[in-house]
């Protein structure tokens, strides 16, 4: 399909604006042409993952050309190293593979950490705010209400489609990093209209009291609906961001869905016709006490054993009220000797905790909180580790295949619980 351009797009791809640029324009162009897009569309918005953070990267660095050769290759599929110039939009960086000032319980080398920190100083020049977190919109990133985005990391697409009514699909690596170039990318998928309205009505018929419900809701939505785009009726009061996040993060992880309208909540539902656009319903479900029985066992099928080694908070990263939730849950207790607790959080966040003194407070009961990753995409637990408990469904879909571990889902207190007892003794 050929692609309609822009006269100041086609001077890109011709090179007017130096090498980076035509060979983004390019890749772009690929990209679109294969998903039939009939155009590109400016964005001014990017989340991306541009990082070297592997041992691979540093030798390929060393051995091509430097930090140049890395985004050329990892950024924009190109085999020529060319020279990077600024970005041209609000770029944000999402999670890293790895904490950086916790670099040493997660088994990652001093050199590593080195390589790692010359990286960011390059993105950094480059504009590329280091924000290091899957939830930029708890960090100043809250796009406007249509605006076009180009953003990566699932949990964080399914929010800016939904909660935000804000325009994107779940970008790669490589898209980003070209949009970043050129402030543009494919139209297609969410940025159009048409593909934004409901497919399946979705009746609850239960209560949502808690950050835990909400995602237990998602992890069973999105098993149903893959990447279709629910309409749920009956929320019967307005969830927060912590729990929109939960629920969002988890029905992204059982299935696909980068989009969901809650009736008289999110801003492209005002009312159910308007939702679905005039459409009939695809299919009709509904979530009551006996779909929520279901899915908890289901989510804790892995798990079998009591006693805990491990327990992970902050999928998605944790907001300050999580944090101090979790201080005041752990007040005048201690973590078990035998067991873990790390808790993730944006270094923008854990810097407000610091001030505060709410890190001190998880700190002194024997937890840590670290920033930039998590276990998920580090693919690091605390030596030993068999059996984790969980507060996010998203931690718990991935954590069992990704580190061959048991994991145990429950709400924050009963993972606090868990860490001050090692032992797992309740459920929702």
């Amino acid at each position: 399909m050929t692609m309609q351009l822009t006269a100041d797009e086609r001077a890109m791809a011709d090179g007017r604006d130096g090498p980076a640029v035509a060979q983004a324009m390019d890749l772009l162009l690929r990209y679109g042409r294969a998903l039939d897009a009939e155009r590109l569309v400016e964005t001014r918005n990017v989340v991306a993952s541009v990082s070297a953070t592997t041992p691979f990267m540093r030798e390929f660095a060393r051995r091509e050309g430097g930090m140049d050769a890395v985004y050329s290759q990892f950024s924009l599929d190109s085999d020529t190293v060319v020279p990077i110039p600024p970005v041209r939009t609000r770029a944000m960086h999402t999670q890293l593979g790895f904490a950086p000032d916790s670099a040493a319980q997660m088994g990652v080398d001093a050199a590593t950490v080195q390589f790692f920190r010359r990286g960011e100083a390059f993105t950094s020049a480059l504009g590329i705010e280091p924000a290091n977190t899957c939830t930029p919109y708890q960090v100043g990133n809250e796009p406007a209400f249509g605006e076009h985005c180009a953003w990566m990391e699932s949990s964080a697409v399914v929010y800016c489609n939904s909660v935000f009514g804000a325009r994107t699909n779940t970008e790669g690596r490589e898209s980003v990093g070209a949009a970043m170039l050129t402030a543009r990318i494919p139209y297609w998928g969410f940025h159009i209209a048409e593909n934004r309205r409901g497919t399946h009505r979705v009746v609850l018929d239960v209560a949502l009291d808690s950050n835990a419900d909400w995602g237990l809701f998602g992890y069973w939505l999105g098993d149903l609906v893959q990447e279709r785009v629910p309409v749920v009726e009956g929320v019967r009061a307005r969830p927060d961001l912590e729990r929109l996040k939960h629920f969002g993060a988890a029905a992204s992880s059982s299935g696909g869905v980068e989009m969901y309208h809650l009736v008289g909540i999110t801003p492209e539902a005002p009312s159910v016709e308007v939702a679905f656009g005039g459409r009939a319903p695809r299919e009709s479900l509904v979530y009551g006490d006996a779909e929520r029985r279901a899915t908890l066992e289901k989510i804790n099928a892995t798990a079998s054993e009591t006693k805990v080694d491990y327990v992970m908070l902050g999928c998605p990263h944790y907001t300050l009220a999580q944090l101090r939730e979790a201080a005041r849950l752990l007040a005048g207790r201690r973590v078990h000797a035998d067991c873990a607790l790390w808790i993730f959080t944006p270094r923008a966040i854990k810097a407000a905790a610091d001030a505060e003194g709410t890190t001190q407070a998880i700190e002194a009961a024997g937890g840590q909180v670290m920033t930039d990753s998590c276990s998920a995409m580090s693919r690091a637990a605390p030596k030993g580790t068999r059996v984790v408990a969980l507060d996010s469904a998203k931690q718990a879909h991935y954590l069992p295949a990704i580190l061959g571990v048991q994991a145990w889902f429950g709400s924050t207190a009963d993972c606090i619980e868990a860490a001050c007892s090692g032992r797992w003794q309740a459920g929702l």
